[in-house]
């Protein structure tokens, strides 16, 4: 896994625009392969990224990790607990 897959997938399932992503990540922090459902470690690298409408995030468990998203300006959207 990588977090350029983990982005992708999270910004594509919010119907939002790919062409408008803004990261902290570099093209290699973005590629870098890690194992993200191991336990232990975190192995991939932190990071904060923008859309148009939201803001991305890595997120963990017990050393499972994924991106999460919440939304970039006030709305009534809830947002559920995340992590562990």
């Amino acid at each position: 896994m990588n977090w350029k897959q983990e982005l992708e997938n999270e910004i594509r399932s919010l119907g939002e625009d790919i062409t408008s992503l803004a990261t902290t990540l570099t093209e290699e922090e973005m590629t870098r392969e890690f194992d993200g459902e191991s336990y232990g470690l975190n192995s991939g690298g932190s990071f904060t990224a923008w859309t148009t409408n939201y803001v991305y995030f890595p997120a963990t468990y017990d050393g499972m990790e994924w991106v999460e998203s919440v939304p970039r300006d006030p709305c009534m959207k809830k947002t559920h607990h995340i992590g562990g």
